[in-house]
């Protein structure tokens, strides 16, 4: 089985590095993923990017680096980031924190598990994310500067970025702000936000349970408080109440949307691999998560189209995937959002997570589940 999931991996890898990734602008020892496929120009020149995407771009290079060390896998970790850095224009950071603290967590871990040397950048991002915290105002982090949105996609990340750079009682105090003002108390599960003066967004994103249970399995390992342990028991059972059937997660879509299950799926296998504790809620927590991660990846696999020998996966994993061509229209950033493209299968964030998925399932099966 585990060999199994490592050949998928290794083909998720293939596909994407074949329809996606080139050199930023022809500059040597670059590398950056292309937005769509098939691409237009305008994509082709890097003139659409989408910083975020190329964050989880690197952070499935530092997956497969992880499941296969090779000396060209670590050249590519070195060159992605290089790339990030120079198409941002203006350094490492944005004016979004989730999309800080998403490219803060991929560095960091191909520092920590590849030496990869990204100090500078790691140490930049971690005190814009720490400074924003606000209190006084509502939060939380804010969604953007100057925003008055404090949400999830931005506090999840931020918080497990911060656990693992060794500012624990912040990241303990985002966590604890999260669990009591966006969970949902009738189902369990984390809403998108809170504006100030305590208007709540309702939205349920499946990456918001993601994070969530990544930040509360990172204290977990790392504090003696049993009511991290007991978050994640609750959210891993909500989320096959509510966003799986069958135990495959459910929804999936182009845009920005196109990363979310990903994001759930890594973290679910976290759970299932990192979460401490002897109890049979533990256990049942563990094994529910790496089932959720296995059932999903069986699904998105059988679903998936062959092209040109390379995988194309679906935008929801429950469905077969549709072949995207050149004559709709592509991804494009609005309101702070990328919106899908009209075949969703076109945007590089799906690509990436099918991906994802792929190098989850193999980590749980490494772990020994089945």
């Amino acid at each position: 089985m585990q060999e199994q999931w490592s050949q998928r991996a290794d083909a998720a890898e293939g596909a994407v590095n074949a329809r996606h990734v080139r050199r930023l602008w022809g500059l040597p020892g670059t590398a950056l993923g292309v937005v769509a496929w098939p691409p237009v120009r305008r994509e082709r020149l890097f003139g659409r990017w989408h910083y975020w995407w190329q964050a989880h771009l690197l952070d499935c290079a530092v997956d497969a680096a992880t499941r296969a060390p090779t000396a060209k896998r670590r050249r590519k970790l070195s060159k992605i980031a290089r790339a990030h850095r120079i198409r941002n224009i203006t350094g490492w950071t944005n004016n979004y924190y989730d999309d800080m603290a998403w490219l803060g967590l991929a560095l960091e871990r191909a520092q920590r598990l590849h030496a990869v040397d990204n100090r500078t950048a790691i140490h930049t991002i971690e005190l814009e994310l720490f400074d924003a915290w606000a209190p006084e105002k509502g939060g939380g982090i804010p969604w953007r500067k100057g925003d008055d949105f404090y949400n999830t996609p931005a506090n999840g990340p931020a918080s497990i970025l911060l656990a693992r750079t060794g500012r624990l009682w912040r990241a303990q105090a985002m966590a604890d702000w999260m669990d009591a003002y966006l969970r949902d108390p009738a189902t369990g599960l984390i809403l998108d936000g809170i504006r100030t003066g305590g208007v709540l967004d309702r939205a349920v994103f499946s990456y918001c349970q993601g994070v969530v249970l990544g930040v509360e399995t990172e204290l977990a390992v790392r504090l003696d408080a049993p009511r991290h342990r007991a978050r994640v028991h609750a959210l891993v059972a909500a989320v096959e109440t509510h966003l799986c059937r069958d135990l495959v997660i459910l929804g999936g879509g182009g845009g920005d949307g196109g990363l979310f299950d990903g994001v759930l799926a890594r973290n679910l296998a976290v759970v299932a691999t990192t979460l401490p504790g002897e109890s049979d809620e533990d256990e049942q927590a563990r094994s529910l998560a790496a089932s959720i991660v296995l059932a999903s990846a069986e699904a998105a696999w059988e679903n998936r189209l062959e092209v040109e020998d390379h995988p194309l996966f679906g935008a929801a994993w429950n469905k077969e995937a549709r072949l995207p061509g050149t004559g709709h229209p592509i991804a494009a950033f609005t309101g702070g959002t990328v919106r899908s493209s009209a075949i969703p299968e076109r945007d590089l964030s799906v690509q990436l997570g099918g991906w994802m998925l792929m190098e989850a399932a193999h980590v749980v099966s490494a772990a020994g589940f089945r």
